[in-house]
């Protein structure tokens, strides 16, 4: 199954040629970039672990990706996303977000049934991953 979360999610893996075409679009808008990893995809986890720090004041696609590189050697087997910012409203808010790694084998999710009172039926989301510890979660990790 492949998770599909943010932009582009539903295309092809990006090359690093096309990767480094959205950097430039984001630095070209004033959107610093920052670089997130997880072992966990789940919907509902949106806050990953940071690599580094965010980038305000790279101009240089080649640094972002450097650093885009870095994280994928350190992290051969998660999920690794590149998040762009906007901060002409006043406040952060996320301009663009996509994944540039994820693992070769991707469990998925499930859908748990339960019944609630009055005859309701509630879901639950269930992610196969997270029956592994974390750094455990995928093969060679």
């Amino acid at each position: 199954m492949r998770i599909t979360q943010g932009t582009f999610s539903f295309l092809p893996d990006l090359t690093d040629e096309e990767i480094t075409a959205q950097i430039r679009y984001a630095l070209d808008n004033e959107w610093p970039l920052s670089v997130e990893f997880t072992d966990d995809p789940h919907p509902r986890n949106t806050y990953w672990e940071m690599w580094g720090l965010p980038m305000f004041d790279l101009r240089d696609p080649a640094g972002v990706l450097m650093e885009v590189n870095a994280c994928r050697t350190a992290n051969p087997h998660a999920y690794i996303r590149l998040n762009a910012y906007d901060a002409r409203h006043g406040r952060q808010t996320t301009a663009l977000s996509f994944i540039v790694q994820r693992p070769s084998d991707e469990p998925g999710f499930r859908l748990d049934r339960h019944e609630l009172s009055d005859r309701r039926i509630g879901y639950r989301t269930h992610s196969y991953a997270t029956e592994h510890p974390t750094g455990a979660r995928y093969p060679g990790s």
